[in-house]
């Protein structure tokens, strides 16, 4: 008889929420008050925003005898295909749109209409070892260009404005949409702020928190608390340089004042956590001594024991959107950042290239007092959902003018939900009134007098594994072992370094298999270390010497820490307290799971049972398999069959696995 499990479809479909929240227009980095402030400051010669006018219109790029350099067809960085090209445009393009916008002449904005459509119709490919950077740095001043234009009635056609949108989602969202958590986090903070972007422009929900959840949640090291290490502020990239550590908080400032404009707080998420690392980093800036905590950041990658002094008191132009946010918005005090907004005030053009928006004494500056907290048409975002037997707790970013919120419930993705919630005033919630093993779909309201908001984009997450599944650390438990499911498939952070010659140190999920049978999983990108190994498993015990077969994806070159290749491996040990063999050579993984090195794409393990033969297989799309090898050994004719991952280095790792089956001949 022939019995199947299946945990895992395909993620096709994105849950239909009710009443889905609508985006304000124009909500990048400027919204309508924004632009009509600037206006209005500029036309009166309002100090400190007309000076910082007047160091914008000087600028090349703010000059109405801009001469558009492309578009091209493909760009690229490392190696450079048209990045200064692209990134002079989409300069262009966003200081003409906010040209137009403060001065009202058209000509601004029929030359930003250029830019954007000609090279919207036309680049078609982001390349490079680093195209992440290339897609995120650049193109999110196209975006917001292309987003101011659209909503200050500039003439823009609604033809140009769906290419200019297809092309946002087919050439650039494609290069982010999975972040970069193989690198220092300004790479990760680059993608995020860029997929919001589009996210908001696209009107598309699922890209946007999409975004949201990496901010609060993502595996590598731009998440924000991966990034501001600590509560005393010190950034992932402090010992570094202090070029790459501004670069890396503002590009999550940016985020943060998007998600405002949309109606979230991100800026106080983690309380303040933000802040904490621009004072932080002002604070040294400013040659003023600050604590430093040894740190090994989320790849494994990069360690430090002090603070570089590389580009210490180089001053990036990235400080009065954080002044004027948590000062003259929020009324909170932020002393280093004032000190270094008033060092380079007004503030100057985001070099180099496109790094920064820059121009903040222009953009930024605002009188004290002046938060326009509106009614929470905006739903709460970013939920985190963290499951057990016992209870399921969920996080979110909270509703601007929020006074409480509402948490609702289902058993079916979209609904129908119950309210088993109200009048909750944190941005948390527990849910202890659940059953083990079953997933359960969770949205949010937020409530004043005004009313109540639209449905937070739903999540999914069981009351600890699927029936009959368990979880447990072998070798060397760690607290920070464990494994959720969310209906699609299980996030896993795990520990250890893998499957060792005499005794193994790993986490895994698993369940009882009798007789022959195969597992199959497919690996998402991407994990957050390349030092990661994960595979799939068949043995007899949970004890670390236990015999066993495993198939195991593991990176093959670890002492390359920018490109580790993959390969996969068939390994056994044939009794308890044996030696683990290796049983077959590693097998090269190549594109499209792997680029320049990185596990940057889905991959496909099987693993087989027929009598004492396991056999190993791999797959670039589910459909076509590859033997890897096989092996032959006697085990108990009952085993644990699951996934075993290891993070290979002194941090943990964490990787998404989908489509799991279990068959069971």
């Amino acid at each position: 008889m022939l019995v199947k499990t299946y945990l895992l479809l395909p993620f096709l479909l994105l849950p239909a929420i009710m009443d889905a929240q609508t985006f304000m227009h124009p909500g990048l980095l400027q919204s309508r008050e924004d632009l009509e402030r600037m206006k209005t400051a500029v036309a009166a010669k309002q100090e400190p925003i007309y000076a910082g006018y007047q160091v914008f219109i000087q600028n090349p790029a703010s000059q109405a005898a801009y001469n558009m350099q492309g578009p091209l067809a493909m760009v690229g960085r490392n190696p450079t295909v048209g990045q200064t090209t692209y990134d002079n445009d989409a300069n262009a393009a966003y200081q003409h749109a906010l040209m137009w916008a403060i001065t009202g002449e058209k000509g601004y904005a029929d030359t930003a209409i250029k830019i954007i459509n000609a090279w919207s119709a036309t680049l078609r490919a982001v390349t490079g070892r680093d195209a992440v950077l290339m897609a995120g740095l650049g193109p999110f001043k196209m975006v917001n260009a292309a987003e101011i234009i659209r909503y200050t009635n500039a003439g823009w056609s609604n033809k140009d404005i769906q290419q200019t949108e297809k092309h946002f989602k087919e050439a650039i969202y494609p290069v982010l949409k999975d972040f970069a958590p193989f690198a220092n986090g300004n790479w990760d903070a680059a993608a995020i702020k860029t997929v919001m972007a589009i996210g908001i422009f696209c009107n598309d929900q699922a890209i946007y928190e999409r975004a949201l959840q990496y901010y609060v949640n993502g595996a590598g090291n731009g998440r924000l608390t991966h990034y501001v290490i600590n509560e005393a502020g010190q950034i992932q990239e402090t010992g570094r340089d202090q070029a790459h550590t501004q670069l890396g908080i503002a590009l999550l400032s940016d985020c943060c004042e998007m998600a405002w404009h949309q109606g979230l707080d991100l800026y106080g998420y983690a309380n303040n956590r933000l802040l904490k690392g621009f004072e932080y980093t002002a604070k040294y800036n400013l040659n003023k001594e600050v604590p430093f905590m040894h740190e090994l950041d989320r790849t494994g990658k990069y360690e430090h024991f002090t603070p570089s002094e590389q580009s210490r008191g180089d001053l990036r132009p990235v400080y009065e959107q954080i002044f004027n946010h948590y000062v003259n918005r929020m009324g909170l005090a932020a002393p280093f950042t004032k000190q270094a907004a008033e060092k380079i005030r007004p503030e100057g053009p985001g070099k180099p290239g496109a790094d920064h928006p820059g121009y903040g004494t222009l953009l930024y500056t605002r009188p004290p007092g002046s938060a326009i907290i509106h009614h929470p048409r905006a739903a709460p975002g970013g939920i985190i959902a963290t499951g057990s037997n016992q209870q399921i707790t969920l996080t979110w970013v909270g509703t601007t003018g929020a006074e409480t919120y509402s948490v609702k419930r289902g058993e079916k993705s979209g609904g129908p939900y119950t309210t088993i919630a109200k009048n909750i005033l944190a941005t948390s919630y527990t849910d202890k009134q659940v059953k083990p093993g079953v997933v359960y779909y969770y949205t949010l309201t937020a409530t004043n007098a005004k009313g109540e908001s639209p449905h937070a984009f739903e999540v999914g997450i069981a009351a600890g594994l699927p029936t009959a599944w368990k979880q447990q650390a072998i070798g060397a438990p760690a607290s920070t072992d464990h494994a959720n499911y969310d209906g699609n498939g299980f996030r896993i952070e795990a520990s250890g370094n893998g499957l060792g010659d005499t005794r193994d140190t790993c986490f895994v999920i698993y369940k009882p298999l009798q007789g022959d049978g195969t597992i199959t999983m497919r690996i998402d990108p991407e994990p957050s270390s390349q030092f990661s190994k994960m595979g799939l498993m068949m043995r007899e015990a949970l004890t670390a010497n236990s015999a066993h077969a495993s198939l195991m994806l593991y990176p093959g070159k670890t002492n390359s820490v920018e490109a580790p290749s993959w390969q996969l491996r068939l390994l056994s040990r044939a009794k308890t307290g044996g030696v683990t063999t290796v049983d077959t050579p590693g097998r090269p993984l190549e594109e499209p799971a792997v680029t320049y090195g990185r596990l940057t794409g889905y991959y496909w393990l099987r693993l087989q049972r027929k009598g004492n033969e396991f056999a190993g297989f791999g797959s670039y799309d589910g459909q076509d398999w590859t033997p890897v090898g096989s092996v032959r050994l006697s085990l108990k004719k009952e085993v644990l069959v699951g996934i075993p991952v290891s993070a290979g280095m002194p941090n943990s790792t964490i990787v998404q696995i989908d489509n799991v089956s279990v068959t069971n001949n």
